[in-house]
């Protein structure tokens, strides 16, 4: 194959900027799709430990801390709730980004509202199996499309993706939205979680890139 013509330099792209060129071959709008991210139709497998199985009835919620009356309810008395099915894209802080993923489940703003948040509540802590735990701002959990969702494109989340039941918050990097969720603790104030405590970011937005603590 002939080479470049003289004095023309070839220039060799990359594979995140070859993907990018790809997601706007297919009409996609770039701007989804968050710096230092790439698209895939792949959804992978990314958790801390071992994945929990469960037995009927052995799975249930509580909504604690901060709230006036905590509550805890079983995966029948999530699913009799007002729900809601939303599309929106998803960003793992490990780079890849999926688009139009469909979820099914209930508010997060609804299941606080049962319990009564206090109003000296500024933060949730996600309580996950194993110990796993995971933080975010009031006003960031309780968003119209943040959701504990019990389906994934009109069937039962499957177990690796945090079935029976995970938190859903799509503006922010996806190890802020834990899977198998055990408990939404309210605070009045920001407490690092597993991956926080580790380096990760506290906030984790990913157009503004914030995987890492000073980000």
């Amino acid at each position: 194959m002939a080479g470049a013509p003289p004095g023309v330099q070839t220039v060799r792209m990359g594979f995140f900027d070859r993907n990018r060129q790809e997601l706007i071959a297919k009409g996609y709008d770039p701007a989804r799709l968050p710096p230092g991210q790439y698209l895939t139709d792949r959804f992978p497998v990314l958790h801390v430990g071992d994945v929990p199985e469960y037995g009927p009835g052995e799975w249930d919620l509580t909504v604690t801390g901060l709230v006036d009356h905590p509550i805890t309810i079983g995966l029948d008395d999530l699913k009799a709730m007002p729900s809601v099915t939303l599309t929106f894209d998803i960003h793992c802080v490990t780079k890849w980004s999926k688009f139009d993923t469909t979820w099914t489940g209930v508010r997060v703003r609804d299941l606080l509202a049962q319990a009564g948040v206090q109003t000296a509540g500024t933060h949730v802590i996600e309580h996950a199996e194993f110990g796993y735990t995971t933080n975010l701002p009031l006003a960031d959990i309780t968003t119209d499309e943040a959701i504990v969702a019990y389906a994934f494109e009109g069937e039962e989340i499957e177990p690796i993706h945090g079935g029976p039941v995970r938190v859903v918050v799509p503006h922010l990097y996806f190890w802020k939205s834990a899977k198998w969720l055990r408990a939404l603790e309210v605070r009045d104030a920001d407490h690092a979680g597993f991956w926080e405590r580790n380096g990760y970011h506290m906030y984790g937005d990913p157009f503004r890139e914030q995987r890492h603590w000073g980000d």
